[in-house]
């Protein structure tokens, strides 16, 4: 399949390589020719994994976005919510009917994303998908090298508009086997697991993320205290799912934890294990914050608003982080409100996630 993947990320890089080694034909796009270079000039990325490291050749690397989309069946954009919006815009122009972009994951991104193509005068019939984690635990460790610590073995994936959901999916699974359907946009947004596990994390680190030059969240970070309220929040997440009448597999975040039933199977483990989240996190500017808390956390707040479901770790972290941000984030971009979807019926949001706008 001729995959277009777009980003120069640790997922990114890590789709680009295992993509490419898997037999797909991918065309990796990234806006800063200068920092692509490496692998423009190799024509390959250094892949790490458990089974060692290799060189994988990419079939191109380009910062032409037009010449990475061009006669691509798949679009993986495996980058944050808050770059989408800018992608959406360099998209616009190259995008055509039949194609398939898959957000992993999206908050919600499909519709945003979407909706900024549409603007833009292109009436493409494209497929926007979105699924709750990326593909690849990952980290980069050089210009042209990322380690890859685990790989997602379930997948969860909702469709934009969801009409096209059998042909989205087929296609993606062509790309990820993991990946099965689990409804519209809205459904695949509220499998996002970053709004969950990440701002009890950051919150509840506050201190130690601004003492120590570098701290692991994931392993000192997470003690019972911080799993207390991110059971919780995650309750809250699953109360919204069942208002909008989403039905299991819910993917619970303690599974992540606690047993091998979540996305990415038994990986906390080995996630601590690596040491590649060991690290210095900015607590105003990571994107722990600009794009899991001030995107999808009021995005998931405001959806329980919508649905009448009670959500006061959902606010009430959103309150703290606005604390410490100086600003509200209730009214978010993201937000059932800023969309412009708080005023429609349910039948009309559910018409509007099927058909597309």
């Amino acid at each position: 399949m001729r995959i277009a993947v777009l980003g120069g990320g640790h997922g990114c890089y890590a789709a680009a390589a295992d993509l490419s080694e898997a037999g797909h034909d991918v065309r990796l796009w990234r806006r800063d020719a200068q920092a692509l270079q490496p692998v423009v000039e190799a024509r390959s990325i250094r892949l790490k994994d458990a089974a060692g490291a290799r060189d994988v050749p990419i079939a191109l690397a380009t910062a032409d976005i037009g010449e990475a989309l061009r006669d691509a069946e798949l679009v993986v954009v495996p980058v944050p919510a808050t770059a989408q919006a800018d992608i959406a815009r360099a998209m616009a122009p190259h995008l055509v009917d039949g194609q398939v972009v898959f957000l992993p994951p999206g908050t919600f991104g499909s519709v945003v994303m979407a909706r900024i193509v549409r603007e833009s005068g292109n009436r493409a019939d494209v497929a926007w998908a979105e699924t709750g984690t990326l593909p690849y635990l990952a980290r980069k460790h050089g210009e042209r090298e990322v380690n890859v610590t685990i790989r997602a073995i379930r997948l969860p994936t909702g469709v934009y508009p969801a009409r096209h959901t059998e042909q989205a999916i087929a296609v993606i699974r062509g790309a990820y086997p993991s990946v099965h359907g689990c409804g519209d946009a809205l459904s695949g947004a509220l499998m996002n697991a970053g709004p969950i596990i990440h701002p009890p994390l950051m919150v509840m680190n506050a201190a130690p993320l601004q003492h120590f030059e570098r701290w692991d969240i994931h392993n000192e970070g997470t003690q019972r205290a911080v799993r207390q309220v991110t059971d919780r929040l995650d309750h809250e997440r699953i109360a919204v799912r069942e208002a909008f009448g989403q039905g299991a597999p819910h993917y619970p975040l303690a599974d992540h934890y606690d047993n091998d039933r979540w996305m990415y199977g038994d990986a906390h483990k080995q996630l601590v294990k690596s040491g590649d989240w060991r690290e210095n996190i900015d607590l105003y500017g990571h994107r722990y914050i600009t794009e899991d808390t001030e995107l999808g956390l009021a995005f998931l707040a405001s959806a329980a608003r919508y649905a009448g479901v009670d959500a006061p770790i959902a606010h009430g972290l959103l309150a703290i982080v606005g604390g410490f941000l100086g600003r509200d984030l209730r009214q978010g971009p993201r937000s059932f409100e800023a969309l412009g979807l708080a005023s429609l019926s349910r039948e009309a949001l559910v018409q509007r996630l099927h058909d597309g706008e």
